[in-house]
């Protein structure tokens, strides 16, 4: 059995992965990755996460192009030079096609409680967020326990309707990150992280 100290150094060796090999993910590594991810907390263990799993090439390529427009204008909004705009539209386009998977997270309000007033509502659908968020992490852990990199991305945020009509997404399902997995290339080394006395009030 793992022993405490081992669990803690395996959390900590976790990094945010964003160049792979071209090596495809089997799908019994896939369905474990996933059927872990589903052991997350959940509010009223209602299980609000949803799971689209991409790996066909043309599936990728349509969905980061249709991304890619909307993209553009956000970056033309910022008035950023054309050429800075390419850069980062081509960045992120290749990123998403030469990640062997990409699993697009989504939030299903379906199971949630419904209350007459907004301010529970409200509370309701960040509990839905938060318990969505708790998959993506465990997600991302399982992937690192398989031996694969991975890397959260938070822009389906902004073209949730795109994904949703590429993707035909059932329209309940709210997207609200993407993952990208793979074989890493390297493994970069951890950044610098606060201290938990800047962070933390013990009271």
């Amino acid at each position: 059995m793992t022993n405490t100290t081992d669990l803690h150094n395996f959390l900590r060796t976790r990094r945010s992965i964003r160049h792979f090999k071209p090596d495809s993910v089997p799908d019994s590594v896939i369905q474990n990755i996933l059927t872990t991810a589903t052991f997350a907390p959940s509010a009223h263990n209602r299980q609000p996460w949803r799971f689209c799993v991409v790996t066909d090439l043309s599936v990728k390529t349509k969905l980061a192009n249709a991304m890619a427009v909307e993209f553009e204008r956000d970056l033309e909004k910022d008035k950023l030079p054309l050429a800075e705009i390419q850069k980062r539209i081509a960045r992120s386009r290749a990123r998403m096609i030469a990640a062997p998977v990409a699993i697009i997270l989504n939030v299903d309000m379906s199971d949630m409680d419904v209350y007459p007033d907004e301010k529970r509502n409200k509370a309701e659908y960040l509990m839905a967020v938060q318990s969505v968020a708790n998959a993506g992490m465990q997600m991302l852990l399982a992937a690192h326990a398989e031996g694969l990199g991975g890397v959260w991305v938070c822009s389906p945020l902004f073209v949730q309707g795109i994904i949703q009509n590429v993707l035909d997404l059932p329209k309940t399902w709210e997207p609200q990150a993407m993952f990208f997995l793979g074989y890493p290339v390297d493994i970069p080394e951890a950044r610098e992280r606060k201290s938990i006395q800047d962070i933390s009030i013990f009271i």
